[in-house]
Protein backbone atom coordinates (compact mmCIF):
# COMPACT_ATOMS: atom_id res chain seq x y z
CA UNK A 1 0.00 0.00 0.00
CA UNK A 2 1.40 3.42 -0.77
CA UNK A 3 2.18 4.42 2.78
CA UNK A 4 1.25 7.97 2.70
CA UNK A 5 -2.36 7.45 1.46
CA UNK A 6 -3.42 4.74 4.33
CA UNK A 7 -1.23 7.64 6.61
CA UNK A 8 -3.11 10.80 5.20
CA UNK A 9 -6.53 8.87 5.80
CA UNK A 10 -5.50 7.78 9.32
CA UNK A 11 -4.71 11.04 10.22
CA UNK A 12 -7.99 12.49 8.44
CA UNK A 13 -10.08 10.76 10.82
CA UNK A 14 -8.09 11.26 14.05
CA UNK A 15 -7.70 15.29 13.47
CA UNK A 16 -11.62 14.68 12.49
CA UNK A 17 -12.19 13.31 15.98
CA UNK A 18 -10.25 15.76 17.83
CA UNK A 19 -12.00 18.71 16.34
CA UNK A 20 -15.68 17.49 16.85
CA UNK A 21 -14.40 16.71 20.23
CA UNK A 22 -13.52 19.89 20.71
CA UNK A 23 -17.42 21.66 19.77
CA UNK A 24 -18.35 19.08 22.53
CA UNK A 25 -15.66 20.44 25.32
CA UNK A 26 -17.54 23.93 24.50
CA UNK A 27 -20.75 22.14 25.28
CA UNK A 28 -19.50 20.21 28.47
CA UNK A 29 -19.82 22.21 31.54
CA UNK A 30 -21.32 19.92 34.30
CA UNK A 31 -21.44 16.38 35.72
CA UNK A 32 -24.07 15.44 33.73
CA UNK A 33 -22.95 16.67 30.54
CA UNK A 34 -20.02 14.47 31.23
CA UNK A 35 -22.21 11.18 32.07
CA UNK A 36 -25.52 10.97 30.15
CA UNK A 37 -25.26 14.70 27.96
CA UNK A 38 -27.62 15.96 30.20
CA UNK A 39 -30.01 13.48 28.85
CA UNK A 40 -30.79 15.74 25.74
CA UNK A 41 -29.72 13.52 23.49
CA UNK A 42 -32.52 12.59 20.52
CA UNK A 43 -33.14 9.20 19.30
CA UNK A 44 -31.90 9.88 15.43
CA UNK A 45 -28.46 10.95 16.56
CA UNK A 46 -28.32 8.91 19.74
CA UNK A 47 -28.75 5.70 17.46
CA UNK A 48 -25.80 6.63 15.11
CA UNK A 49 -23.67 7.11 18.17
CA UNK A 50 -24.96 3.72 19.66
CA UNK A 51 -23.62 2.48 15.91
CA UNK A 52 -20.50 4.22 16.01
CA UNK A 53 -19.62 2.29 19.46
CA UNK A 54 -21.02 -0.78 18.71
CA UNK A 55 -19.27 -1.32 15.31
CA UNK A 56 -15.94 -1.87 16.54
CA UNK A 57 -12.55 -3.82 15.53
CA UNK A 58 -14.42 -7.06 15.72
CA UNK A 59 -17.34 -5.39 13.31
CA UNK A 60 -15.24 -3.55 10.48
CA UNK A 61 -12.49 -5.89 10.33
CA UNK A 62 -12.99 -9.71 12.62
CA UNK A 63 -15.83 -10.84 10.78
CA UNK A 64 -14.67 -10.32 7.13
CA UNK A 65 -11.77 -12.06 8.74
CA UNK A 66 -13.71 -15.10 9.98
CA UNK A 67 -15.35 -15.75 6.91
CA UNK A 68 -12.24 -15.66 4.83
CA UNK A 69 -10.95 -18.05 7.35
CA UNK A 70 -13.69 -20.51 8.49
CA UNK A 71 -16.73 -19.80 5.78
CA UNK A 72 -20.44 -19.05 5.99
CA UNK A 73 -21.08 -20.45 8.83
CA UNK A 74 -19.46 -17.01 10.13
CA UNK A 75 -22.30 -15.72 9.00
CA UNK A 76 -24.35 -15.80 12.36
CA UNK A 77 -21.90 -13.61 14.00
CA UNK A 78 -23.14 -10.30 12.49
CA UNK A 79 -26.56 -11.85 12.68
CA UNK A 80 -26.36 -12.11 16.19
CA UNK A 81 -24.96 -8.54 17.09
CA UNK A 82 -27.97 -7.17 15.19
CA UNK A 83 -30.51 -9.29 17.14
CA UNK A 84 -28.84 -8.67 20.02
CA UNK A 85 -30.38 -4.75 19.90
CA UNK A 86 -33.83 -6.38 19.23
CA UNK A 87 -33.34 -8.34 22.19
CA UNK A 88 -32.14 -5.51 24.39
CA UNK A 89 -35.52 -3.55 22.87
CA UNK A 90 -37.86 -5.89 23.93
CA UNK A 91 -36.87 -6.79 27.13
CA UNK A 92 -34.75 -3.85 28.95
CA UNK A 93 -34.40 -0.61 26.68
CA UNK A 94 -37.40 1.61 28.18
CA UNK A 95 -37.51 0.47 31.60
CA UNK A 96 -34.00 0.61 32.18
CA UNK A 97 -34.00 4.54 30.87
CA UNK A 98 -36.87 5.21 33.46
CA UNK A 99 -34.80 3.78 36.33
CA UNK A 100 -33.26 6.95 36.17
CA UNK A 101 -30.03 5.55 36.65
CA UNK A 102 -26.24 6.39 35.42
CA UNK A 103 -24.42 3.18 34.94
CA UNK A 104 -25.21 -0.03 35.88
CA UNK A 105 -24.21 -0.16 39.22
CA UNK A 106 -26.45 2.36 39.80
CA UNK A 107 -29.24 0.35 38.76
CA UNK A 108 -28.39 -2.61 40.72
CA UNK A 109 -27.70 -0.18 43.79
CA UNK A 110 -30.98 1.03 43.15
CA UNK A 111 -33.49 -1.97 42.13
CA UNK A 112 -31.80 -4.39 44.85
CA UNK A 113 -30.50 -1.43 47.66
CA UNK A 114 -27.44 -3.18 48.50
CA UNK A 115 -23.73 -1.52 48.55
CA UNK A 116 -22.27 -5.18 47.98
CA UNK A 117 -24.50 -5.88 44.63
CA UNK A 118 -23.30 -2.43 43.29
CA UNK A 119 -19.65 -3.29 43.83
CA UNK A 120 -19.75 -6.44 42.46
CA UNK A 121 -21.01 -5.24 38.93
CA UNK A 122 -18.51 -2.03 39.16
CA UNK A 123 -15.83 -4.99 39.48
CA UNK A 124 -17.49 -7.08 36.53
CA UNK A 125 -17.98 -3.66 34.21
CA UNK A 126 -14.20 -3.23 34.49
CA UNK A 127 -13.36 -6.38 33.68
CA UNK A 128 -15.39 -6.54 30.60
CA UNK A 129 -15.10 -2.93 29.50
CA UNK A 130 -10.76 -3.70 29.79
CA UNK A 131 -11.92 -7.02 28.09
CA UNK A 132 -13.61 -5.24 24.95
CA UNK A 133 -11.06 -2.46 25.01
CA UNK A 134 -8.43 -4.92 24.58
CA UNK A 135 -9.41 -5.78 20.72
CA UNK A 136 -9.57 -1.78 19.96
CA UNK A 137 -5.86 -1.56 20.55
CA UNK A 138 -4.47 -4.70 18.81
CA UNK A 139 -6.93 -3.41 15.88
CA UNK A 140 -5.53 -0.29 16.01
CA UNK A 141 -2.00 -1.44 15.61
CA UNK A 142 -2.89 -4.01 12.71
CA UNK A 143 -4.54 -1.21 11.24
CA UNK A 144 -1.12 1.00 11.17
CA UNK A 145 1.09 -1.26 10.55
CA UNK A 146 -1.04 -2.39 7.28
CA UNK A 147 -0.39 0.72 5.82
CA UNK A 148 2.93 1.91 7.14
CA UNK A 149 4.51 -0.96 8.72
CA UNK A 150 5.07 1.03 11.77
CA UNK A 151 4.90 -1.56 14.96
CA UNK A 152 1.57 -2.63 16.19
CA UNK A 153 2.56 -0.29 19.62
CA UNK A 154 2.33 2.88 17.63
CA UNK A 155 -1.50 2.65 16.80
CA UNK A 156 -2.27 1.59 19.79
CA UNK A 157 -0.75 4.65 21.31
CA UNK A 158 -2.57 6.83 18.84
CA UNK A 159 -6.06 5.02 19.89
CA UNK A 160 -5.16 5.89 23.38
CA UNK A 161 -3.96 9.39 23.10
CA UNK A 162 -6.94 10.35 21.13
CA UNK A 163 -9.60 8.78 22.80
CA UNK A 164 -8.21 9.83 26.47
CA UNK A 165 -8.21 13.91 25.01
CA UNK A 166 -11.33 13.40 23.76
CA UNK A 167 -12.96 12.02 26.75
CA UNK A 168 -11.28 14.46 29.47
CA UNK A 169 -12.21 17.05 27.52
CA UNK A 170 -15.84 16.93 26.74
CA UNK A 171 -17.18 13.15 28.11
CA UNK A 172 -20.38 11.66 27.23
CA UNK A 173 -21.51 14.62 25.65
CA UNK A 174 -18.29 15.03 23.02
CA UNK A 175 -17.94 11.53 22.46
CA UNK A 176 -21.68 11.36 21.76
CA UNK A 177 -20.87 13.89 18.56
CA UNK A 178 -18.05 12.00 17.32
CA UNK A 179 -19.49 8.60 18.36
CA UNK A 180 -22.70 9.80 15.39
CA UNK A 181 -20.49 11.49 12.85
CA UNK A 182 -17.83 8.17 13.02
CA UNK A 183 -20.76 5.60 12.41
CA UNK A 184 -21.35 7.26 8.81
CA UNK A 185 -17.85 7.69 7.96
CA UNK A 186 -17.36 3.61 8.47
CA UNK A 187 -20.26 3.11 6.77
CA UNK A 188 -19.13 5.21 3.90
CA UNK A 189 -15.12 4.33 3.95
CA UNK A 190 -16.64 0.02 4.08
CA UNK A 191 -19.45 0.23 1.35
CA UNK A 192 -17.69 2.51 -1.51
CA UNK A 193 -14.86 0.13 -1.84
CA UNK A 194 -17.67 -3.01 -1.53
CA UNK A 195 -19.68 -1.60 -4.23
CA UNK A 196 -15.62 -0.89 -6.27
CA UNK A 197 -14.55 -4.49 -5.45
CA UNK A 198 -18.04 -6.46 -6.93
CA UNK A 199 -18.38 -4.64 -10.32
CA UNK A 200 -14.31 -5.14 -10.76
CA UNK A 201 -15.77 -8.84 -9.64
CA UNK A 202 -18.82 -9.01 -11.75
CA UNK A 203 -16.70 -7.50 -14.77
CA UNK A 204 -14.19 -9.61 -14.99
CA UNK A 205 -16.22 -12.90 -15.03
CA UNK A 206 -14.22 -14.24 -11.77
CA UNK A 207 -15.13 -17.21 -9.89
CA UNK A 208 -18.02 -17.21 -7.29
CA UNK A 209 -16.72 -17.59 -3.99
CA UNK A 210 -16.94 -20.87 -2.39
CA UNK A 211 -17.13 -20.41 1.65
CA UNK A 212 -19.10 -23.19 2.69
CA UNK A 213 -15.62 -24.50 4.79
CA UNK A 214 -12.76 -23.47 6.00
CA UNK A 215 -9.74 -21.70 4.06
CA UNK A 216 -7.99 -24.99 2.53
CA UNK A 217 -4.63 -22.48 3.35
CA UNK A 218 -5.64 -21.00 6.53
CA UNK A 219 -2.46 -21.27 9.19
CA UNK A 220 -4.07 -22.75 11.88
CA UNK A 221 -0.98 -21.73 14.36
CA UNK A 222 -2.51 -18.05 13.94
CA UNK A 223 -6.16 -17.27 16.39
CA UNK A 224 -9.15 -17.17 15.71
CA UNK A 225 -13.03 -17.88 17.26
CA UNK A 226 -14.03 -20.63 14.48
CA UNK A 227 -17.05 -21.04 17.17
CA UNK A 228 -14.77 -23.71 18.86
CA UNK A 229 -12.14 -24.54 16.57
CA UNK A 230 -13.88 -26.91 14.15
CA UNK A 231 -15.19 -29.16 16.00
CA UNK A 232 -18.69 -29.43 17.51
CA UNK A 233 -19.89 -26.52 15.23
CA UNK A 234 -23.61 -27.06 15.82
CA UNK A 235 -23.15 -26.27 19.82
CA UNK A 236 -20.30 -23.29 19.09
CA UNK A 237 -23.05 -22.02 16.99
CA UNK A 238 -26.02 -21.88 19.25
CA UNK A 239 -23.36 -20.87 22.22
CA UNK A 240 -22.78 -17.80 19.92
CA UNK A 241 -25.81 -16.73 19.59
CA UNK A 242 -26.77 -16.61 22.70
CA UNK A 243 -23.66 -15.09 23.75
CA UNK A 244 -24.33 -12.24 20.98
CA UNK A 245 -27.92 -12.25 21.20
CA UNK A 246 -28.30 -11.60 25.50
CA UNK A 247 -24.75 -10.14 25.97
CA UNK A 248 -25.64 -6.82 23.95
CA UNK A 249 -27.49 -6.00 26.90
CA UNK A 250 -25.11 -6.63 29.31
CA UNK A 251 -22.14 -4.62 27.59
CA UNK A 252 -21.77 -1.70 29.71
CA UNK A 253 -20.78 1.25 27.46
CA UNK A 254 -24.40 -0.04 25.29
CA UNK A 255 -26.35 0.62 28.14
CA UNK A 256 -24.89 3.82 28.90
CA UNK A 257 -26.04 5.36 25.85
CA UNK A 258 -29.51 4.75 26.90
CA UNK A 259 -29.23 6.83 29.40
CA UNK A 260 -28.70 9.85 27.31
CA UNK A 261 -32.40 9.91 25.99
CA UNK A 262 -34.54 12.04 27.47
CA UNK A 263 -37.44 9.38 28.11
CA UNK A 264 -38.10 5.47 27.63
CA UNK A 265 -40.19 6.22 24.33
CA UNK A 266 -36.92 7.87 22.73
CA UNK A 267 -34.98 4.92 24.02
CA UNK A 268 -37.64 2.54 22.18
CA UNK A 269 -37.33 4.77 19.13
CA UNK A 270 -33.51 4.74 18.88
CA UNK A 271 -33.08 0.83 19.21
CA UNK A 272 -35.53 0.82 16.49
CA UNK A 273 -33.40 2.98 14.19
CA UNK A 274 -30.14 1.58 15.57
CA UNK A 275 -31.42 -1.83 14.11
CA UNK A 276 -31.70 -0.35 10.96
CA UNK A 277 -27.94 0.95 10.85
CA UNK A 278 -26.60 -2.11 12.21
CA UNK A 279 -28.49 -4.09 8.95
CA UNK A 280 -27.03 -1.50 6.93
CA UNK A 281 -23.09 -1.82 8.29
CA UNK A 282 -23.46 -5.73 8.44
CA UNK A 283 -24.49 -6.44 4.27
CA UNK A 284 -20.20 -5.51 3.72
CA UNK A 285 -17.82 -7.19 5.93
CA UNK A 286 -18.69 -10.95 4.56
CA UNK A 287 -18.53 -9.50 1.06
CA UNK A 288 -14.86 -8.71 2.03
CA UNK A 289 -14.37 -12.34 3.56
CA UNK A 290 -16.16 -13.94 0.45
CA UNK A 291 -13.86 -11.87 -2.28
CA UNK A 292 -11.00 -12.34 -0.47
CA UNK A 293 -11.12 -15.99 -1.34
CA UNK A 294 -10.84 -15.17 -4.80
CA UNK A 295 -8.48 -12.98 -4.95
CA UNK A 296 -6.00 -13.54 -1.49
CA UNK A 297 -6.40 -17.28 -1.59
CA UNK A 298 -2.99 -17.72 0.58
CA UNK A 299 -2.25 -14.70 3.26
CA UNK A 300 1.67 -13.88 3.97
CA UNK A 301 2.82 -16.29 6.05
CA UNK A 302 2.12 -14.59 9.63
CA UNK A 303 -0.47 -12.57 8.39
CA UNK A 304 -3.61 -12.07 10.36
CA UNK A 305 -7.23 -13.21 8.99
CA UNK A 306 -8.45 -9.94 10.27
CA UNK A 307 -6.09 -8.17 7.38
CA UNK A 308 -8.00 -9.77 4.27
CA UNK A 309 -10.06 -5.93 4.52
CA UNK A 310 -7.34 -3.44 3.74
CA UNK A 311 -5.44 -6.12 1.59
CA UNK A 312 -8.26 -6.97 -0.51
CA UNK A 313 -7.98 -3.52 -2.75
CA UNK A 314 -4.39 -3.82 -3.58
CA UNK A 315 -4.76 -7.58 -4.73
CA UNK A 316 -7.94 -6.78 -6.66
CA UNK A 317 -6.31 -3.41 -8.58
CA UNK A 318 -2.82 -3.40 -7.57
CA UNK A 319 -2.64 0.17 -9.15
CA UNK A 320 -3.56 4.17 -7.47
CA UNK A 321 -7.56 2.71 -7.35
CA UNK A 322 -6.47 -0.24 -5.19
CA UNK A 323 -3.96 2.03 -2.75
CA UNK A 324 -6.63 4.66 -2.30
CA UNK A 325 -9.59 2.17 -1.42
CA UNK A 326 -6.98 0.74 1.21
CA UNK A 327 -6.66 3.77 2.36
CA UNK A 328 -10.40 4.50 3.02
CA UNK A 329 -10.27 1.08 4.59
CA UNK A 330 -8.08 1.83 7.19
CA UNK A 331 -9.41 5.15 8.07
CA UNK A 332 -13.07 3.59 8.53
CA UNK A 333 -11.08 0.90 10.73
CA UNK A 334 -9.60 3.76 12.35
CA UNK A 335 -12.87 5.07 12.93
CA UNK A 336 -14.38 2.39 14.76
CA UNK A 337 -11.40 1.74 17.29
CA UNK A 338 -11.76 5.46 18.04
CA UNK A 339 -15.63 5.40 18.37
CA UNK A 340 -16.26 2.34 20.30
CA UNK A 341 -12.78 2.69 22.22
CA UNK A 342 -14.31 5.84 23.37
CA UNK A 343 -17.46 4.99 24.48
CA UNK A 344 -15.68 1.74 26.32
CA UNK A 345 -13.70 4.41 28.48
CA UNK A 346 -16.91 6.89 28.79
CA UNK A 347 -18.67 3.82 30.83
CA UNK A 348 -15.27 2.61 33.05
CA UNK A 349 -14.16 6.02 33.74
CA UNK A 350 -17.80 6.57 34.81
CA UNK A 351 -17.34 3.06 37.52
CA UNK A 352 -13.93 4.23 38.50
CA UNK A 353 -14.68 7.26 39.32
CA UNK A 354 -17.96 6.88 41.44
CA UNK A 355 -17.02 3.65 42.82
CA UNK A 356 -12.77 4.19 43.95
CA UNK A 357 -12.24 7.29 42.89
CA UNK A 358 -14.62 9.31 44.92
CA UNK A 359 -16.62 6.34 46.42
CA UNK A 360 -20.16 5.57 46.42
CA UNK A 361 -21.91 7.80 43.79
CA UNK A 362 -23.49 11.19 44.70
CA UNK A 363 -26.15 13.10 43.59
CA UNK A 364 -24.78 15.80 40.71
CA UNK A 365 -25.45 18.68 43.08
CA UNK A 366 -21.96 19.26 44.58
CA UNK A 367 -19.31 20.74 43.27
CA UNK A 368 -19.17 19.73 39.68
CA UNK A 369 -15.34 20.88 39.01
CA UNK A 370 -13.91 18.82 41.36
CA UNK A 371 -16.68 15.83 40.10
CA UNK A 372 -15.57 16.49 36.37
CA UNK A 373 -11.51 16.49 37.55
CA UNK A 374 -12.32 13.41 38.88
CA UNK A 375 -13.62 11.59 36.24
CA UNK A 376 -10.70 12.89 34.40
CA UNK A 377 -8.29 11.42 36.05
CA UNK A 378 -10.21 8.18 36.12
CA UNK A 379 -10.83 8.43 32.81
CA UNK A 380 -6.43 7.93 32.15
CA UNK A 381 -7.07 5.07 34.53
CA UNK A 382 -9.61 3.50 32.05
CA UNK A 383 -7.30 3.52 29.16
CA UNK A 384 -3.56 2.97 30.94
CA UNK A 385 -5.10 -0.41 31.96
CA UNK A 386 -6.45 -2.04 28.54
CA UNK A 387 -3.18 -0.18 26.77
CA UNK A 388 -0.69 -1.56 28.85
CA UNK A 389 -1.83 -5.20 27.97
CA UNK A 390 -2.09 -4.66 24.22
CA UNK A 391 1.53 -4.57 24.14
CA UNK A 392 1.51 -7.47 26.52
CA UNK A 393 -1.09 -10.07 24.36
CA UNK A 394 0.48 -10.08 21.05
CA UNK A 395 -1.54 -13.08 19.19
CA UNK A 396 -5.11 -12.47 20.20
CA UNK A 397 -7.67 -12.47 17.22
CA UNK A 398 -10.17 -9.23 17.04
CA UNK A 399 -13.43 -11.25 17.43
CA UNK A 400 -12.31 -13.63 20.21
CA UNK A 401 -11.69 -10.81 22.53
CA UNK A 402 -15.51 -9.35 21.87
CA UNK A 403 -16.66 -12.75 21.43
CA UNK A 404 -15.26 -13.43 25.45
CA UNK A 405 -16.33 -10.04 26.35
CA UNK A 406 -20.06 -10.72 24.75
CA UNK A 407 -19.87 -14.17 26.94
CA UNK A 408 -19.21 -12.56 30.35
CA UNK A 409 -21.84 -9.93 30.16
CA UNK A 410 -24.73 -12.40 29.06
CA UNK A 411 -23.95 -14.52 31.78
CA UNK A 412 -23.85 -11.56 34.61
CA UNK A 413 -25.62 -8.59 33.61
CA UNK A 414 -28.37 -10.04 31.47
CA UNK A 415 -29.84 -12.47 33.96
CA UNK A 416 -29.49 -9.42 36.48
CA UNK A 417 -31.28 -6.72 34.37
CA UNK A 418 -33.73 -9.19 33.04
CA UNK A 419 -34.95 -10.61 36.45
CA UNK A 420 -34.63 -7.27 38.30
CA UNK A 421 -36.61 -5.46 35.40
CA UNK A 422 -39.42 -8.48 35.16
CA UNK A 423 -39.37 -10.43 38.62
CA UNK A 424 -40.25 -9.07 41.80
CA UNK A 425 -38.75 -12.27 43.91
CA UNK A 426 -35.50 -11.35 42.97
CA UNK A 427 -33.51 -11.24 46.22
CA UNK A 428 -30.25 -9.39 47.11
CA UNK A 429 -28.60 -13.25 47.92
CA UNK A 430 -29.70 -14.27 44.79
CA UNK A 431 -29.12 -11.79 42.40
CA UNK A 432 -25.23 -11.85 44.37
CA UNK A 433 -25.25 -15.55 43.74
CA UNK A 434 -25.59 -15.59 40.58
CA UNK A 435 -23.07 -12.78 39.76
CA UNK A 436 -20.50 -14.59 41.65
CA UNK A 437 -21.64 -18.21 39.84
CA UNK A 438 -21.76 -16.59 36.41
CA UNK A 439 -19.07 -13.88 36.53
CA UNK A 440 -16.94 -16.98 38.00
CA UNK A 441 -17.76 -19.56 35.45
CA UNK A 442 -17.22 -17.35 32.51
CA UNK A 443 -13.72 -15.52 33.14
CA UNK A 444 -12.14 -18.75 34.21
CA UNK A 445 -13.41 -19.87 30.77
CA UNK A 446 -12.36 -17.09 29.27
CA UNK A 447 -8.79 -16.77 31.14
CA UNK A 448 -8.23 -20.47 29.80
CA UNK A 449 -8.81 -19.62 26.09
CA UNK A 450 -6.87 -16.55 26.53
CA UNK A 451 -3.88 -18.16 27.88
CA UNK A 452 -4.50 -20.74 25.54
CA UNK A 453 -4.83 -23.60 28.13
CA UNK A 454 -7.71 -25.07 26.00
CA UNK A 455 -7.47 -28.13 23.49
CA UNK A 456 -10.24 -30.10 21.55
CA UNK A 457 -12.68 -32.01 22.15
CA UNK A 458 -16.08 -31.02 23.34
CA UNK A 459 -13.61 -29.48 26.94
CA UNK A 460 -12.38 -26.76 24.40
CA UNK A 461 -15.97 -25.85 23.20
CA UNK A 462 -17.54 -25.38 26.33
CA UNK A 463 -14.38 -23.32 27.16
CA UNK A 464 -14.11 -21.38 24.19
CA UNK A 465 -17.88 -20.67 23.86
CA UNK A 466 -19.21 -21.18 27.31
CA UNK A 467 -22.53 -18.65 26.83
CA UNK A 468 -24.77 -21.69 26.46
CA UNK A 469 -24.10 -23.13 29.72
CA UNK A 470 -23.10 -20.27 32.05
CA UNK A 471 -25.97 -18.01 31.05
CA UNK A 472 -28.91 -20.99 32.44
CA UNK A 473 -26.41 -21.31 35.34
CA UNK A 474 -27.31 -17.68 36.30
CA UNK A 475 -30.25 -17.66 35.72
CA UNK A 476 -31.19 -20.84 37.45
CA UNK A 477 -29.13 -20.21 40.15
CA UNK A 478 -30.27 -16.14 40.85
CA UNK A 479 -33.62 -17.60 40.64
CA UNK A 480 -33.44 -20.49 43.16
CA UNK A 481 -31.85 -18.26 45.66
CA UNK A 482 -34.18 -15.61 45.82
CA UNK A 483 -37.12 -18.48 46.36
CA UNK A 484 -34.93 -19.94 49.41
CA UNK A 485 -34.67 -16.16 50.91
CA UNK A 486 -37.94 -14.48 50.71
CA UNK A 487 -37.03 -11.99 53.70
CA UNK A 488 -33.99 -10.93 51.13
CA UNK A 489 -36.12 -9.36 49.09
CA UNK A 490 -35.87 -4.96 49.23
CA UNK A 491 -37.78 -3.65 50.58
CA UNK A 492 -39.12 -1.16 48.10
CA UNK A 493 -39.35 -3.63 45.49
CA UNK A 494 -42.78 -2.31 45.07
CA UNK A 495 -41.91 1.13 44.52
CA UNK A 496 -38.81 0.58 42.62
CA UNK A 497 -41.09 -1.39 39.59
CA UNK A 498 -43.58 1.19 39.55
CA UNK A 499 -40.95 3.37 38.22
CA UNK A 500 -39.86 0.80 36.02
CA UNK A 501 -42.70 0.01 34.39
CA UNK A 502 -45.47 2.87 34.92
CA UNK A 503 -46.27 5.16 31.96
CA UNK A 504 -43.38 8.20 31.58
CA UNK A 505 -45.79 11.27 33.20
CA UNK A 506 -46.17 8.61 36.82
CA UNK A 507 -42.44 7.81 36.94
CA UNK A 508 -41.35 11.10 36.23
CA UNK A 509 -44.29 12.12 39.60
CA UNK A 510 -42.20 9.29 41.32
CA UNK A 511 -38.66 11.29 40.70
CA UNK A 512 -35.74 9.92 38.50
CA UNK A 513 -33.18 9.85 40.93
CA UNK A 514 -32.92 6.16 42.09
CA UNK A 515 -31.07 7.57 45.38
Amino acid sequence: MNTSFGITAITAVCVLTLTIGALGFRLSRTTSDFYVASRMVTPTWNASAIGGEYLSAASFLGVAGLVYSLGADQLWLPVGYTVGYLVLLLLVAAPLRRSGAYTIPDFAEARLESIAIRRLCSVLVLGIGWLYLLPQFKGAGLALNSVSGAPTWVGNLVVAVVVVINVVGGGMRSITLVQAVQYWIKVTAISIPAFVLLSWWLHHGQPIPQVASTQPGHDWSLPLSGFGGVEHPVYATYSTLLALCFGTMGLPHVLVRFYTNPDGAATRRTTSVVLALLGLFYLFPPLYGALGRVYLPHLPTGTSPDSVTLLLPIAVTPGALGQLMSALLAGGAFAALLSTASGLTICVAGVVDQDLVRGRLRRFTGNDARAINGFRISAVTAVAVPFALSLAARDIGLADTVGLAFAIASSTFCPLLVLGIWWRRLSTAGAASGLVVGGTLATAAVLLTIFRAVHGGWVGALLTQPAAWTLPTTFLVMAVVSLATPKRIPRGTARTMVRLHAPEALSAHLGEQPH
